[in-house]
């Protein structure tokens, strides 16, 4: 946001007033300045300095406890921009306290709550400005922040057990790899040498491992060039629709980690349309928000004909079964939520049933990959090793 440096003059006379003020325009300058019973006598914009972003800087930690504190707050009595300025003076994180300054501006300028925060969508989310939304329009704000302070608790909680599951692999495989260029490069040429100066047939796991070496450090950067142009061209294909879609349905096709994925991502549509519909937020508008934070194409796209479904007339379980992703008992669910009027209480059950599920997925995948990686190194180094002491032990017999 920026800077801008006033002078004016009190309506009642007096001395010529300065200061500096942080807004989104000049003309809200002039018209903060006015309010304030000043004439403006100039306003200039502060020249922009090069600043250096890495995201945002606003966690999903940050944004819970504000979250959480917000409700506690609204709750107590406390009026809604005492609350915000309150809750921007005493937070650590400063590029978040920038931007609550901002919305208490916004609030005090006359505009919703919601409006307020929908205008930083990086930091608060379509869910988060919805529900709040709703809260304000229910009455029941305090209400409203508590449940979404729990939800992002949980879905945090979530994301962190998923990505806690893949570092373990993706660390043993990162090292792994690289001890093997390291024996390509470095260790294979000195057995090379000693081979080519004792003048003996290779065999033909020798030969092959030699080749490899001396493709390596001939065509490193050919390598690298092909792991780099892979990269480039996954994440291009991910960036399209059809790409999206392929590579999504293939991650929940693969053994272990696929089911994983299921049961994470029915997890997160049941806890977030559950948590929204609950809130009072239209059942049309829930389901686009909850597509939208699925995560996965295919998921995306079978809530979304829920969605077109439900305009039409029909059930959001048809368009569900249909997909293939959602297990028969959540279908079944979600079909007698509907039903019986208690769709919000149905959603958050097999939410609560399918975090279970995910730990359990967690602790499967863990124990399948460690026997995995054992052997898979063992073959590739281990048989590595193995053919280049097979000529030693030619060379062991010959002597003897």
């Amino acid at each position: 946001m920026p800077t801008f440096d006033w002078s004016a003059r009190p309506a009642a006379g007096g001395d010529i007033k300065q200061g500096k003020i942080d807004l989104p325009s000049k003309d809200e300058v002039l018209s903060f300045l006015h309010k304030q019973k000043l004439i403006p006598v100039a306003v200039r914009e502060q020249p922009k300095q090069f600043e250096l972003k890495f995201g945002t800087g606003v966690t999903t930690r940050d944004i819970v406890i504000f979250t959480r504190q917000f409700a506690t707050m609204i709750n107590a009595g406390l009026p809604l921009v005492q609350s915000l300025d309150i809750l921007g003076e005493q937070t650590e994180n400063r590029s978040f306290a920038k931007i609550l300054a901002e919305v208490l501006y916004d609030v005090e300028s006359g505009h919703t709550l919601a409006a307020a925060v929908g205008r930083h969508p990086k930091i608060f989310s379509d869910l988060f400005t919805n529900m709040v939304a709703a809260g304000e329009a229910g009455g029941i704000l305090d209400t409203i922040l508590l449940r979404l302070a729990t939800f992002l608790e949980k879905n945090d909680a979530l994301i962190r057990k998923i990505k806690g599951a893949m570092i373990y692999p993706a660390v043993i495989f990162s090292v792994a790899g690289m001890a093997i260029v390291i024996l390509l490069i470095f260790v294979i040429p000195t057995f090379q040498t000693m081979f080519e100066s004792a003048g003996i047939p290779l065999p033909i796991p020798t030969q092959i491992v030699i080749a490899m070496s001396q493709f390596l450090q001939s065509f490193w950067w050919a390598c690298l060039i092909g792991i780099i142009a892979t990269v480039f061209g996954i994440k291009t294909a991910y960036g399209t629709d059809g790409g999206r879609l392929a590579i999504d349905r293939f991650m929940l096709a693969l053994p272990i980690l696929g089911d994983l994925q299921r049961k994470a991502a029915v997890a997160r549509f049941t806890r977030t349309l559950g948590t929204l519909v609950s809130s009072g937020v239209a059942i049309l508008d829930g389901l686009e928000i909850t597509a939208k934070t699925a995560g996965n194409r295919v998921i995306h796209d079978a809530v979304m004909r829920s969605r077109t479904s439900i305009a039409g007339g029909e059930t959001i379980a048809g368009p569900l079964k249909e997909s293939g992703v959602f297990p028969p008992m959540v279908v079944q669910m979600i079909n007698v939520g509907e039903q019986t009027g208690g769709l919000d209480e149905m959603l958050t059950k097999i939410a609560d049933f399918y975090d279970d599920e995910v730990d359990a997925a967690v602790e499967a995948l863990l124990a399948a990959m460690e026997p995995i990686m054992i052997v898979v190194l063992g073959v590739v180094v281990g048989g590595m090793i193995v053919a280049m002491y097979l000529p030693i032990f030619d060379m062991i017999n010959a002597v003897g």
